[in-house]
């Protein structure tokens, strides 16, 4: 099974962001057993293009515009989300059940 947003978004119990990290925690229903991925905190892809003379022009609008860009955390378009990357790291632990249509906790 290939691994998207919505079979992992249903494993995800809570997420944890600091400065440095986001702590995702997979929690298997079936097993009630938990797993954490610790991933770094990476900006995200998109790109904020400024040119000198709206920098000069409206430069509190621009340190704004540029500093304060939201971090994708998951979203259905992005492929590249923190949630499936952290989801990456630790599917070894994770077998996809036909039955359920879901993700469960392996013990292998």
């Amino acid at each position: 099974m290939q691994v998207n947003h919505k079979n992992v978004v249903s494993l995800l119990e809570y997420v944890d962001i600091d400065r440095f990290n986001v702590t995702c925690h997979f929690k298997c229903e079936h097993s009630n057993k938990s797993i954490v991925s610790i991933v770094p905190f990476e900006p995200c892809r998109a790109r904020v293009e400024l040119s000198w003379l709206e920098m000069l022009l409206h430069p509190f609008k621009s340190y704004e515009s540029y500093h304060n860009r939201p971090i994708t955390i998951y979203s259905d378009e992005d492929h590249e989300s923190i949630i499936i990357k952290a989801f990456l790291k630790v599917s070894p632990h994770f077998i996809w059940n036909n039955k359920k249509k879901k993700f469960i906790y392996s013990n292998s």
